[in-house]
């Protein structure tokens, strides 16, 4: 099967999943990176830019920047290595030792990619954050990241940072990105300390299981987790943007994920540098005529969004490809929030290519389970594990695990330990890492079932699972079901504390444009619900919203609209969209 880019036939790069399963083995993809010289081991920034710059790629466009006024600034391969090479001798010139931490505040601008980048060659931990983070979530990071250096803007340094630096005692340098010159020995200019630096710098041995990359996750309650990867993750971002993603020679690929989540560094800087593409990187935040001029003017090849993202454009009611040159289009992928089957139907009518939703989290470091271009699409599930990844779908009591060898049965999703992007510890909390695995297999706090034709589906995070009147409820079954009536944008489900059946479930609901709320549209609802999903599953409880909480990233947080509902205590807001 192959896909057709305006005259050019493209056969993909995995044609035939289950020989692949049955042959692959991660050293066989290690065989495809080149290594660093004179066998010194594995390093990221070289297998992402200093391979390529050695290539016939040194000219071709590694980043293509679009400002917020669309004026463009581009990098190639060999200019990426000249600018990731000065950011680590500015490091060599500033005594930061390999293993310490270099954390990012900022958007998408070029300074954040290139700082993550010569973080990475230079052997330090890069740590992206949320520009949008207030001052507390950002010392709680820098805290317990042991900050050492902070790349950031004069207005986030001013509005966000100034006042945290008495409680930052680890925090020796802070590199201001737009601004002349240094304002003193401990906050320097990036401008100026990129024009002292030398752009030649040797990568240092280092070891695979060397720490590369640093990220927080929020948690529902308390400090956030610091997850920690290794520079052999890069198998992972490698294979999966070659098997997932699709890449080919000549691709431009646009990731819309901000820089301060995962994604945004495993695919929106990682992934599509090792497998040697143009990655477009757009300044600006979601507007959807600017998105669709984007896909348009800069002929994108590869689209990888977030489900927040499609739920705003289906809410538009435009009709893409009859406004829009979008021929240069081959593939569209989401992740964040599962993709309901209707998103997933609206989008391949809309756009005419597959759209292709994937599952992984921050802990697992890349793609674990996919769709595949040359794979049948069923419309709402998380297709099937990347070839390498060993799935389960498990009972887990009392702290012992047994593997449900039956389909379509409701359990925890589980992985197999062993490969190269699972974290290797949660920061300064080995005692809180060690309880996420039981015999060998990682308990990932997601419920799923398989079908007979070896494809998962998505239930709900395992805290989320509603009990009533003796059923167990997904939320994401409701909601998708939900979804498909006419008047419904968006959709939230929760449990709600009831007496008689244990938990009663409420829908919180967004109303497509033009319809408005009333007993009348809520009552026919409630009637599409019960007729779909039956009267125990279905929701006894409607509430209109103008909008449903989500994380930046797209995932619904259903404990917030809980803790609302009930009066509790909200928990970490740190990663809460704004809209």
């Amino acid at each position: 099967m192959d896909t057709i880019d305006g005259n050019k036939i493209i056969p993909f790069n995995l044609l035939d999943y289950e020989k692949e399963v049955q042959s692959f083995s991660w050293a066989k993809v290690a065989q495809e990176l080149n290594g660093l010289p004179d066998d010194n081991g594995l390093n990221i920034a070289y297998e992402a830019v200093e391979r390529h710059s050695k290539s016939q790629l040194k000219n071709h466009t590694a980043f293509r920047f679009i400002r917020k006024d669309n004026t463009i600034y581009d990098l190639s391969y060999g200019d990426l290595q000249n600018e990731t090479s000065k950011f680590a001798n500015i490091l060599l010139r500033l005594g930061i030792q390999k293993r310490e931490r270099v954390f990012s505040l900022a958007g998408r601008i070029p300074e954040l990619y290139i700082t993550a980048l010569g973080t990475l060659k230079y052997t330090a931990v890069f740590c992206p954050l949320f520009s949008v983070f207030g001052p507390e979530p950002i010392f709680q990071r820098l805290n317990k990241g042991d900050a050492t250096v902070l790349v950031t803007t004069s207005v986030l340094f001013e509005k966000k940072i100034k006042q945290l630096l008495d409680r930052l005692p680890s925090l020796r340098y802070i590199i201001l990105t737009d601004i002349s010159e240094s304002i003193s020995d401990k906050i320097l200019s990036f401008d100026q300390l990129m024009k002292q630096a030398d752009s030649k710098f040797i990568i240092p041995k280092t070891n695979p299981e060397d720490i590369a990359l640093l990220h927080f996750t929020s948690g529902t309650t308390g400090m956030p987790k610091g997850v920690l990867h290794v520079h052999k993750a890069i198998l992972t971002h490698y294979i999966t943007g070659k098997y997932v993603l699709d890449f080919h020679k000549g691709d431009q690929y646009w990731c819309t994920a901000d820089p301060g989540w995962v994604t945004g560094t495993s695919y929106g800087i990682i992934a599509p540098l090792v497998n040697g593409v143009t990655s477009i990187i757009d300044e600006a935040e979601f507007d959807a005529v600017r998105w669709y001029s984007i896909l348009e003017k800069h002929k994108v090849t590869i689209w990888y969004t977030a489900p927040t993202a499609i739920r705003r454009l289906i809410r538009m009611d435009i009709s893409p490809r009859e406004i829009y040159h979008l021929e240069n289009l081959r593939l569209v992928l989401s992740v964040g929030e599962p993709l309901s089957a209707e998103a997933v139907i609206w989008c391949q009518e809309n756009f005419k290519v597959p759209i292709l939703d994937n599952w992984w989290q921050t802990e697992t470091g890349g793609i674990m389970i996919a769709n595949y271009p040359a794979m049948k699409v069923k419309p709402g599930s998380m297709g099937k594990p990347l070839p390498g990844i060993e799935v389960a779908i498990a009972e887990i009591n009392n702290n012992e695990l047994k593997l449900i060898t039956e389909t379509n049965i409701q359990g925890h999703l589980v992985l197999k330990k062993g490969f190269p992007s699972l974290f290797r510890t949660y920061l300064h909390e080995e005692e809180r890492y060690k309880k996420c695995f039981i015999d060998n297999w990682y308990i990932s706090g997601d419920l799923a079932k398989k079908d007979s034709d070896g494809y998962f589906w998505f239930i709900g995070r395992a805290d989320d699972i509603i009990k009533t009147s003796g059923h167990m409820v997904g939320p994401f079954e409701v909601e998708s079901t939900l979804l498909c009536h006419p008047a419904v944008a968006e959709v939230a489900v929760i449990g709600k504390p009831e007496p008689t059946i244990g938990e009663l479930v409420k829908a919180f609901v967004v109303l497509k444009n033009g319809k408005e709320s009333s007993e009348t549209i809520k009552m026919e609802i409630m009637s599409f619900a019960r007729k779909e999903l039956g009267p125990a599953v279905a929701p006894k409880e409607i509430e209109f919203v103008e909008n449903i909480p989500k994380t930046r990233s797209g995932k619904i947080l259903r404990r917030l609209l809980k803790a609302r509902e009930l009066g509790l205590p909200e928990g970490d807001l740190s990663t809460l969209e704004q809209s």
